[in-house]
């Protein structure tokens, strides 16, 4: 049996000591490790003892990288182990660390739901949907999910859904009415909203094209094609444009009349 001498102890940050044998080696070990092996009350250790005790300050280093990064923001228990796979610790202690992780209340996917649901609340224009998928992706059980869920009421829905249009009605800048309805529909599907919420706000709306709108983009189209073009030719080619953009050419020859 091969007996190792520890000369001295150094206590570090973080919980650690750093062990001076005898042989020239240092061996760095969690306070956790030190304690249930008795280290710092014998100056002996054997080397099958030092191996077993290495062993289990992995264990330990685990569960406290996986601390620290919970600590830093919250995370939940699919990203955790992903993180911790990728600094290459072995997936039996990962699991160890998750558990007692989950058992102490630092991991837990309900609370992150929560919390991830409210910053999408309050951050962005991100409809149930959307919210949803982002959770799935990380790996979160739909059962939780749509629990949780249910604090994005549809009042709050149906207001975030206005403000969205009302945004998009006041930076328009050269769509007509029927294409600015569409782009709007759209985007608000792929924020994530109901299709049948979104056409129930969208009804309470009037979406004629804007004049000022339209005598802009006449002018613009003038410009550009009156280069080339002139007469009716050159009203067929603004047409076109108008018609692809949705926008209404009677007001221009109204205005003319």
């Amino acid at each position: 049996m091969i007996i190792l001498k520890i000369e001295k102890y150094k206590k570090m940050i973080n919980g650690k000591y750093k062990l001076f044998l005898d042989n020239g080696h240092e061996v760095i070990l969690y306070e956790e490790v030190i304690l249930k092996y008795e280290l710092l009350l014998h100056k002996e250790i054997t080397r099958d003892t030092l191996i077993k005790a290495d062993q289990f300050n992995q264990e330990w280093d685990v569960y406290y990288t996986g601390l620290r990064l919970l600590k830093s923001r919250i995370r939940s228990v699919s990203e955790l182990e992903m993180i911790l796979l990728k600094k290459e610790y072995p997936q039996n202690l990962v699991d160890k660390a998750i558990s007692k992780l989950k058992e102490q209340k630092y991991l837990d996917d309900r609370g992150y739901v929560k919390s991830f649901i409210h910053n999408r609340m309050i951050t962005t224009s991100s409809g149930p949907y959307k919210i949803e998928r982002e959770l799935l992706d990380k790996k979160i059980d739909s059962s939780i999910i749509q629990e949780e869920l249910g604090v994005f009421t549809k009042d709050e829905q149906f207001e975030k859904i206005r403000r969205i249009i009302d945004k998009g009605i006041k930076t328009n800048r050269n769509r007509g009415g029927v294409i600015l309805k569409n782009k709007i529909y759209h985007d608000l599907l792929s924020l994530g909203y109901d299709s049948s919420d979104i056409q129930s706000v969208l009804s309470t709306y009037t979406f004629d094209s804007d004049r000022d709108i339209v005598q802009k983009e006449y002018e613009k189209y003038y410009r550009k094609y009156s280069r080339k073009y002139s007469g009716e030719l050159l009203e067929r080619k603004i047409r076109e444009k108008f018609y692809l953009k949705g926008l209404d050419y009677s007001i221009i020859e109204n205005k003319e009349k």
